[in-house]
């Protein structure tokens, strides 16, 4: 089974595009996916479970740093977009230099906009954009301490001695 694709913004409209003509149900999310684990898998197989086809917003490099902070990202884009792309639960990884992912969603206007459980509707900047062109936001199951800041304050505390 082939996994998924790194496309620019330009291929992944033409292929949401495409996926409209044909009756499918384009599903996107978003994120770092710094350090990918099993919070992340679960996650993306979700929200791939909504619809045909998973397009994933990527965070580059400068907007990770400016999301999480100095230090991060741990992997470097092309290494994170790889890793996601492999997945067979991803169809196509996009990567965006912005802090929040509207303006991807505004140009690709997906059926479906997935979030984790950790969020409210109220706090995504993008569900306002997909209530505009009348979407559907669907936050996903929460996955309790399944998250790259507890794996790395894990192995800090385990590193250091601190840990059991």
């Amino acid at each position: 089974m082939m996994s998924g694709l790194v496309v620019s913004l330009v291929d992944a409209s033409a292929l949401r595009a495409e996926a409209a003509v044909q009756g499918k149900k384009v599903v996107f999310t978003n994120g770092c996916f710094d350090l990918l684990h099993v919070g992340h898998v679960r996650y993306l197989k979700e929200a791939s479970q909504q619809g045909d086809l998973l397009i994933v917003g990527l965070n580059d490099d400068r907007s990770t740093r400016g999301v999480k902070g100095p230090g991060r990202p741990f992997v470097v884009q092309e290494e994170r977009a790889e890793i996601l792309a492999s997945l067979e639960c991803v169809d196509y990884v996009v990567i965006f230099s912005e802090s929040t992912a509207e303006g991807l969603v505004g140009t690709l206007k997906p059926d479906i906009y997935v979030k984790g459980g950790n969020y409210r509707i109220e706090e995504l900047p993008e569900a306002r954009m997909v209530a505009q062109y009348g979407g559907r936001v669907y936050l996903t199951s929460l996955i309790p301490d399944r998250s790259t800041s507890s794996l790395v304050s894990n192995m800090l505390a385990h590193h250091t001695g601190t840990g059991e």
